[in-house]
């Protein structure tokens, strides 16, 4: 099962995305990419992943135009942005769904008033990803 998961900048939710789908089941084929790549991961993404054991800090933002040739079972957008423009895929796309989540990258305040939006973002995309990979992807 191979799987493209969009946002805009591929730094914060596509990111967690990628890690948490990876974390159910390691047979599934998970990228990341965004519609305008970020520089680097986002730190608080890095760390909302790390406080549950999801290791994505060697992950770095992709531009979802290197995967317009290839083929997916499922090419996800987390955002409503990357919804808007998505590529399109020259390769098979089997399945294209959108599941959104509010950007933790607006949360402002203090470091840890941002990480509890980061961890709410996280948890939500563990509960809606968890759903998909219970009734699609499993086995």
């Amino acid at each position: 099962m191979k799987i493209l998961i969009l946002c805009t900048g591929n730094s914060c939710r596509s990111q967690m995305a990628e890690g948490i789908l990876k974390s159910f089941d390691s047979k599934l084929e998970v990228f990341s990419a965004g519609t305008k790549p970020a520089n680097e991961v986002n730190p608080l993404s890095i760390k909302a992943c790390a406080e549950i054991g999801i290791d994505i800090s060697s992950n770095y933002p992709k531009n979802a135009d290197l995967f317009v040739n290839d083929a997916f079972d499922y090419v996800i957008t987390v955002c409503d942005n990357a919804k808007e423009i998505c590529p399109v895929f020259l390769g098979e796309v089997k399945n294209k769904l959108h599941i959104g989540f509010d950007d933790p990258y607006d949360a402002i305040g203090t470091e840890e008033e941002k990480m509890l939006v980061y961890r709410r973002v996280r948890d939500e995309i563990i509960r809606d990803f968890k759903k998909l990979y219970n009734e699609n992807l499993e086995g």
